[in-house]
């Protein structure tokens, strides 16, 4: 595994124990810093990292807090407190 790569891992962890604790504003820095650490070394974020940051607003979501998660037919809608929706699919077995 890369620096870089360990380094956005450890930068989600301190996003989400930030966010559990209630601060948002911390939260979103480490959100930004690592989606710019994932561009300089042409990284993707990991799933996980990428379905629990909003696009639009860096926040960290936490279903119940700040997103509201609904399942449809076939995928997942997380909407944001900012409005921003993402949809992602998963298997109706």
């Amino acid at each position: 595994m890369s620096i870089a790569a360990e380094r956005i891992e450890r930068l989600h962890e301190l996003a989400r124990r930030a966010a559990t604790e209630g601060e948002d504003d911390r939260s979103r820095s480490y959100v930004r810093r690592a989606r710019r650490v994932a561009e300089r070394n042409r990284l993707s974020l990991p799933r996980q990292f990428d379905r629990f940051t909003c696009d639009r607003c860096d926040v960290y979501l936490r279903p119940g807090r700040n997103a509201r998660v609904r399942t449809r037919s076939g995928h997942v809608v997380v909407t944001c407190d900012c409005g921003s929706q993402t949809r992602y699919p998963y298997d109706t077995e």
